[in-house]
């Protein structure tokens, strides 16, 4: 299969038009049938999803980590992460779609809370919450005077409820909570070229603070913290893209292109190119 130049980036899989509604609510046969039951890895910069399978199975390739969802489980995608799905025949389900914002809105915000949307998740839905999925699908079907209130209502009732049944993560120290501030910070600049200092400072902090801060929470120090969320970042486009290794590390603030293939090596364990040979199923 060829490779794009980029990771694509669409609102709703291969749409690239504004966002259609407040949420967006339809069923995996009619966004995955018309492409012959295979989404090809894409990732959305501003949207996550929830996706229910009522029956059937799909595989799933999440920043080219692959798991197997079935019947009765869902799987939540917070923005970013590079995702495809190959669903049997006939697989049926929902998918719920929700900007960026009104996944914001979701509170009052805990440290528990916080964390949980910011990763992706999996696990049996409960019939509660299969039900507010019904009630929602419902409500987007029908017009109203204060329809977008409603299904905004009942996403964040499901939001909560997905989070209440699966997170096992207990509330987080100060340290941990100031760590996430800085990974939604990452998030949105690891291809601007942001140093420590500039991180340090959107947070109103100095660099050496944030270093104890990451440290206490991540065990590791800030510098080596950011390489590895740009190495994160490299292994998505090294994967999906055919851009030339060089171009990537460019891309990412890497203008020597041997430096950037030692320091991938140092933090994957492989070259790009042995990386990108590996998860395209190239020999060499």
């Amino acid at each position: 299969m060829t490779q794009p130049q980029n990771v694509p980036n669409f609102n709703l899989f291969g749409e690239t038009t504004s966002f259609p509604d407040v949420v967006h609510v339809e069923r995996i046969h009619d966004r995955a049938g018309p492409h012959g039951w295979t989404i090809t890895p894409h990732r959305h910069s501003q949207m996550a999803q929830i996706f229910h399978i009522e029956n059937g199975h799909a595989e799933v390739t999440l920043d080219g980590r692959k798991t197997t969802l079935k019947s009765g489980v869902f799987l939540y995608i917070p923005p970013r992460i590079v995702h495809g799905f190959t669903f049997a025949t006939g697989t049926e389900g929902v998918v719920l779609s929700v900007p960026s914002p009104v996944v914001s809105r979701l509170g009052p915000r805990s440290a528990a809370l916080t964390e949980w949307l910011a990763t992706p998740q999996r696990g049996s839905m409960g019939t509660d919450t299969a039900q507010l999925l019904s009630c929602l699908n419902d409500a987007f079907s029908r017009a109203g005077t204060f329809r977008a209130p409603r299904l905004v209502s009942l996403t964040h009732a499901i939001l909560a409820n997905l989070a209440d049944d699966s997170a096992t993560t207990p509330a987080r120290s100060p340290a941990s909570t100031q760590v996430m501030r800085l990974d939604a910070l990452i998030a949105d600049h690891v291809t601007d070229g942001w140093c420590a200092r500039d991180y340090a400072s959107e947070l109103s902090m100095t660099a050496g603070h944030l270093n104890r801060l990451v440290r206490t929470a991540r065990g590791m120090s800030l510098t080596a913290y950011l390489e590895t969320a740009v190495m994160t970042e490299a292994c998505r486009q090294i994967a999906f893209t055919r851009l030339p290794i060089g171009e990537v590390g460019y891309r990412l603030g890497y203008m020597d292109p041997p430096y950037f293939s030692r320091r991938f090596r140092a933090r994957i364990g492989e070259t790009p190119s042995q990386y990108r040979a590996r998860v395209s199923g190239e020999t060499s």
